[in-house]
């Protein structure tokens, strides 16, 4: 998966702390600084933050409505959103000059640790919010429509994060080398359009990840009307 991070430091001689976990500190200190102003700072009367901010709720509502249908996308707003949040800062990090140049802070989502840690946490809580709504669903999605199914679909559950986890890691590491390859080559031109182009897909990968984690709890939370129901559809 790329060349290993150099070790910056270790922290009570367990955990080794690398250019991509500086990253994700500075990003997950740059996320709480701005929910914090944005708390302090709330009126009747919004100010062009507070737009801004509502607008995104509003936006990132109606997207989780799309997988999940209004009344579970409210409810599973929170983990979504702060998936969706986390992500994105992370890949637009990479974007900040000389960050995917230098090893002692990188993207966070350039590693894939971190990655699998954000895949390995949505696993969870998916398993956790199926058996929350319906033990019995949960366990009855697993032998569905055959009983001889349940080694493939229990497969299928695992993978899942592995998929989610190596398709946000391969994408943000692939733009970040191609674009310190570019960088070496041509110091002057290649590397700001690559980093234009990043600007779309830091966005992409982002909406992928989440739209994908909102699909899967969709399935998981699924209720016997809304299973037949989607059967008869089919």
């Amino acid at each position: 998966m790329g060349e290993k991070s150099k070790v910056l430091f270790s922290l009570f001689g367990v955990l080794d702390v690398t250019g991509e976990v500086v990253g994700m500190w500075a990003v997950l200190v740059l996320i709480t600084a701005l929910c914090l102003v944005i708390r302090l700072n709330l009126k009747e009367r919004p100010n062009k933050l507070q737009n801004m901010v509502e607008a995104g709720i509003d936006y990132l509502t109606d997207f989780f409505s799309d997988a999940l249908g209004k009344e579970k996308a409210r409810k599973y707003f929170c983990f979504l959103s702060s998936l969706f949040v986390f992500i994105i800062f992370s890949n637009y990090s990479g974007l900040i000059p000389g960050m995917g140049l230098s090893e002692y802070i990188k993207a966070p989502t350039s590693s894939f640790s971190v990655t699998i840690g954000l895949g390995v946490v949505a696993f969870c809580f998916l398993q956790y919010s199926g058996l929350r709504h319906s033990a019995k669903n949960y366990f009855k999605r697993f032998v569905s429509p055959m009983f001889f199914m349940l080694p493939l679909l229990l497969l299928d559950e695992i993978v899942k994060p592995l998929s989610l986890s190596l398709r946000l890691f391969g994408n943000v590491f692939g733009e970040e080398t191609v674009t310190e390859k570019l960088y070496e080559i041509l110091p002057i031109g290649a590397p700001v359009i690559m980093m234009a182009l990043s600007i779309l897909f830091c966005a992409l990968q982002a909406i992928v990840f989440t739209m994908l984690v909102s699909i899967y709890l969709d399935e998981v939370t699924e209720t016997e009307e809304e299973d037949i129901k989607r059967n008869k559809e089919k």
